[in-house]
C-alpha cells in the first residue's frame, strides 16, 4: 500500500523556508538525538546538493536527505514519530532518481552500522571495513545504477568557443555583464562591495535581471554584499525588483572579517562563464564566457562565504 499521509519533494536550498525545513529535521535527529557537533553536521556542500523533503499532510517537515555533486547520498534523516513509516524509504527512491537523471554511474554512502539492512533492502552493496564518524560506527556502501529509461536526446550542443576579454572601462564592464547575464539559463551568483550601482543600477542592467528572474524557469540569484548599508542609502533599485521577485532573488552580508575584507569581486553564471575583478572597487577585469576550471573554484568559493554569511537587516528592512 502507498503510504498516503506524507509526500517527498524536492527541496532548494538557497530557499529560505525549504532550508530551515531540512535544518529542523537534520537539527533534532542528528544534533539532538544522535549528540552530533553543529560544526560537523554543517558543510559547503549543502548548498551545491540535491535535497528531498518529507511534510506531513498538514506542511510539517518529517524526514530530509541529500545527494551531492559526487553522488553520495547522505544526511538521511527522519523524525521519530515517523521512523518505521516508508518515509526513508520513500525518499531515498527519489534520490536516487535524482542520481539516476544526472547519469551518476552508481550512488554510495557512508551508511550508520545499525541502518545497513535497511540500505541493503534497496539494492546498495556494504563494502570495506567499519569505521568511525563523527564517534558513531559506519560502513561503506555503493548502489549501481542503470541508467534511467528516457526517449532519445539530441546530441548536446558544442562547447562554445571560448571568449577571453580584458575589461578596462565602465562601459565595457556593463556590457560584458549583460552577456553574462543573458546567457544564464536559471541562476548568477554575484558577490559586490555595495551592488555595484553602474552594472547593476542601470536600466539596461536591471532589465536583464527582471528578464532572467521572470523567464520562468525557476530562477536563482544571490547575492553577496559586503557593505549594504550604502545601497540603502542610495535607494539602489535592484532591492525595489529584488522585493518584489523574493521567490528569485537572495542578499546575504559576510560576517567574519576575512569575508568582508576580501578584496575582489566576480559575477558568476550558470554557463560555466564569469566576470572577476581583482579590485571590486574597480571595473578593470577578466570576463571568460566559458571556463569550467576556474568557475567551479569561484562558486565552491562563493558557496563557502555564503553558508557562514547572514541576511543583510538593511536590505530584509526594506524589504518588509
Amino acid at each position: 500500500m502507498i503510504p498516503n499521509d506524507f509526500i517527498v519533494e524536492i527541496a532548494d536550498w538557497a530557499n529560505d523556508a525549504d532550508r530551515d525545513a531540512c535544518r529542523a529535521v537534520r537539527e533534532q535527529v542528528f544534533i539532538a538525538e544522535q549528540q552530533i557537533p553543529p560544526d560537523e553536521e554543517w558543510d559547503a556542500l549543502d548548498a551545491s546538493s540535491r535535497h528531498v523533503l518529507a511534510r506531513d499532510t498538514q506542511g510539517n517537515p518529517v524526514g530530509t536527505g541529500r545527494l551531492t555533486p559526487t553522488a553520495m547520498i547522505g544526511r538521511m534523516a527522519v523524525i521519530a514519530d515517523w521512523r518505521g513509516r516508508q518515509v526513508g524509504l520513500a525518499m531515498l527512491g527519489t534520490l536516487i532518481q535524482q542520481a539516476r537523471a544526472r547519469a551518476f554511474p552508481a550512488v554510495e554512502m557512508h551508511a550508520q552500522t545499525y541502518a545497513v539492512p535497511f540500505y541493503e533492502k534497496a539494492g546498495f552493496v556494504r563494502y570495506g571495513e567499519e569505521f568511525s564518524e563523527c564517534g558513531i560506527k559506519h560502513v561503506h556502501m555503493r548502489l549501481e545504477l542503470a541508467p534511467a529509461e528516457s526517449p532519445e536526446r539530441p546530441a548536446p550542443p558544442p562547447r562554445p568557443q571560448v571568449q577571453t576579454i580584458a575589461v578596462e572601462s565602465r562601459d565595457q564592464a556593463l556590457a560584458e555583464t549583460l552577456h553574462l547575464i543573458g546567457d544564464a539559463k536559471r541562476e548568477l551568483c554575484i558577490y559586490t562591495r555595495d551592488l555595484d550601482p553602474a552594472l547593476f543600477d542601470t536600466e539596461p542592467g536591471l532589465a536583464a535581471l527582471k528578464q532572467l528572474a521572470t523567464s520562468g524557469r525557476g530562477a536563482s540569484i544571490r547575492i553577496l554584499v559586503q557593505q549594504p548599508q550604502q545601497p540603502a542609502r542610495r535607494g539602489h533599485r535592484l532591492i525595489a525588483l529584488a522585493q518584489r521577485l523574493t521567490s528569485v532573488f537572495a542578499f546575504r552580508t559576510p560576517m567574519q572579517e576575512e569575508d568582508m575584507q576580501y578584496p575582489s569581486a566576480f559575477l558568476l553564471n550558470d554557463a560555466r562563464g564569469f566576470y572577476f575583478r581583482t579590485l571590486g572597487n574597480r571595473y578593470e577585469g577578466e570576463v571568460v564566457n566559458y571556463a569550467p576550471g576556474r568557475h567551479a573554484q569561484l562558486l565552491e568559493f562563493f558557496n563557502q562565504v555564503w553558508e557562514r554569511s547572514e541576511a543583510s537587516d538593511e536590505l530584509r528592512q526594506l524589504a518588509l
